[in-house]
């Protein structure tokens, strides 16, 4: 319910606050008043579009305030929750003002939001119900959520189960028709992954290998030189002509130990000698075993040589070096373990998908036998409600759509509400056919019926009494009133028998001050509201007559 509302700056209101109470409100005035501009307001609160245009001429921005008590819907609340918006004492104050450069601040409770943010938070708090907007009435796609808020015990748990399988059925769906569509591009990948995984293991590759095999090959295409040098040292040191190196070293390290013990420079000498002389006996042993281990062989050869080339291969296309093929190889095993777990899993998605079907199939036509049913009790409340609104004679249906029966988020059904105005015309799109004092009846009829669904704490009614007088302009009024007994209304009306109904009358005034144009707001008292509604029964001259009528229609418009 809105409690407060503060205007600073609004087109031509200066400065207003006005407290709201429960039940009926209306806002009456004379034509250019600035009665829309207090809607307006309300509307700027709750999410709608703002702009430089809606600023007073000479101020640099507006501002609006408004304090609202919250709705015991929990899923509201759990809006609030997912929002960040603190809500500990059941009241939300949303602040707005938009400045002539372009900014837009937009507070609720303190926190920081953006326009989004605040639609969704509006969406629940106010109603706004213009005379040719006529909200959802004027929307088929949204017929089908009203009857589901109708019916909400029958219909919403049915739902909810529904479009549970319907995202089991979406995400089917969707894997089978990426697998047909990909099907060419995922088997041409499969095989070429099992190509090169098997090209990979078949080739057995080990870390180093390639090295050890480039050394092994150097040995072998080098059998000659090695073998030679090897020989050498052999024949050198153990066999050389006329005296082994060997012997001729032995010969000198004996000489120079025997001078040792003269000097400390000879015994240094000597000790090299001797290091030197085993090193050396050391090298030609050495040789003559590597000499003896020596064998060439042609065949190992050419081995390594096709060896070598495999890996080079495998290099070339992998990786630049077989650390790079063996991790390359790794990636594509997983991937091919996934792709293949995947085909296999794929080999039941149609079966699965055709059971999810029939399974939806079965769900959609249960949610859509208790929609018809919630159907037929509204058409009856219509067609009661139409009775008392003076269009016995107009025949109200909801629509259901044949031949569609296609999967949506909301089930199998297409609705929209129908409607035959008068006998021997066409029954047809309640949009297309309702004039527009009909449509305010229907929306009016409907209203009533869902008032205590809506869940919507404060509706507006814009003029929607237009074009309607007599005997249709009371049973409107009534209606009206019925709705304020679940809801806060706010109501702009020009009819004296709406206004009569109301518990608060709020008059708007325009005057001139210092040549700028400005509104004002006067709670009425009684008095003052019979001076009102005289007004609007009589326009400008109002005579004891129409203060006597208008005394009288106040008096029954309150018993």
């Amino acid at each position: 319910m809105l409690q407060e509302l503060t205007i600073d700056n609004l087109a031509i209101i200066k400065h207003l606050t006005l407290d709201f109470a429960s039940k009926m409100t209306v806002l009456t005035g004379e034509t250019g008043a600035g009665k829309s501009i207090i809607i307006d307001a309300v509307s700027l609160l709750t999410g709608g579009r703002g702009s430089q245009e809606f600023i007073r001429r000479g101020a640099d921005k507006l501002s609006l305030q408004g304090q609202f008590t919250l709705p015991k819907d929990p899923a509201y609340l759990d809006l609030l929750d997912q929002l960040g918006i603190d809500y500990q004492d059941q009241t939300l104050i949303i602040a707005r003002d938009i400045y002539r450069g372009g900014r837009n601040i937009i507070r609720v409770n303190g926190h920081l939001i953006n326009t989004g943010m605040l639609k969704q938070i509006g969406a629940g708090l106010v109603d706004i119900q213009g005379q040719n907007e006529h909200q959802r009435l004027m929307q088929p796609e949204s017929h089908l959520g009203m009857l589901d808020q109708y019916a909400a015990k029958q219909v919403h748990p049915l739902l909810a189960d529904y479009q549970q399988h319907y995202q089991d059925y979406v995400q089917l769906k969707a894997a089978v028709n990426k697998k047909q569509q990909n099907e060419q591009q995922w088997a041409q990948r499969l095989d070429m992954l099992k190509y090169q995984v098997k090209e990979i293991e078949d080739a057995d590759l080990q870390p180093h290998e390639e090295e050890a095999l480039t050394t092994e090959r150097d040995r072998l295409e080098h059998f000659q030189q090695i073998n030679n040098a090897l020989q050498l040292a052999v024949t050198t040191f153990n066999e050389g002509e006329p005296t082994p190196v060997l012997d001729q070293v032995a010969t000198v390290m004996n000489a120079i130990n025997e001078i040792a013990e003269f000097d400390d420079a000879y015994d240094a000498l000597s000790k090299s000698l001797n290091d030197a002389y085993y090193a050396l006996q050391d090298v030609a042993n050495e040789a003559s075993q590597q000499l003896d281990l020596l064998e060439f062989d042609d065949q190992r050869l050419a081995q390594i040589d096709q060896r070598l080339t495999l890996i080079g291969d495998l290099e070339h296309k992998y990786g630049d070096t077989v650390d790079d093929v063996l991790a390359y190889y790794r990636k594509i095993k997983k991937e091919l373990t996934t792709m293949t777990a995947a085909a296999d899993n794929d080999s039941d998605l149609e079966q699965r998908l055709q059971k999810a079907e029939q399974q939806l199939t079965k769900l959609g036509s249960k949610l859509s036998q208790a929609r018809q049913a919630a159907a037929h009790q509204l058409t009856k409340a219509v067609h009661q409600q139409l009775k008392e609104l003076y269009m016995a004679k107009a025949d109200f249906e909801v629509h259901f759509a044949t031949g569609h029966e296609q999967f949506t988020p909301t089930g199998i059904d297409q609705v929209e509400f129908y409607i035959q105005t008068n006998p021997g015309e066409t029954m047809g799109p309640l949009a297309k056919i309702a004039s527009g004092g009909e449509l305010s009846r229907v929306m009016l009829a409907l209203k009533t019926i869902f008032a205590q669904n809506d869940g919507v704490t404060s509706i507006i009614f814009d003029e929607v009494d237009t074009g309607v007088s007599g005997r249709v302009a009371q049973a409107i009024a009534d209606k009206i009133k019925v709705i304020a007994q679940h809801s806060q209304v706010l109501c702009i009306s020009h009819l004296p028998q709406v206004a009569a109904v109301a518990q608060h009358h709020f008059l708007i005034k325009k005057s001139v001050r210092d040549q700028r144009t400005t509104t004002s707001v006067t709670v009425l008292t009684k008095q003052q509201r019979v001076n009102e509604l005289a007004r609007m029964l009589s326009g400008e001259k109002i005579t004891q007559l129409t203060r006597e009528h208008a005394s009288e229609l106040l008096r029954m418009a309150q018993q």
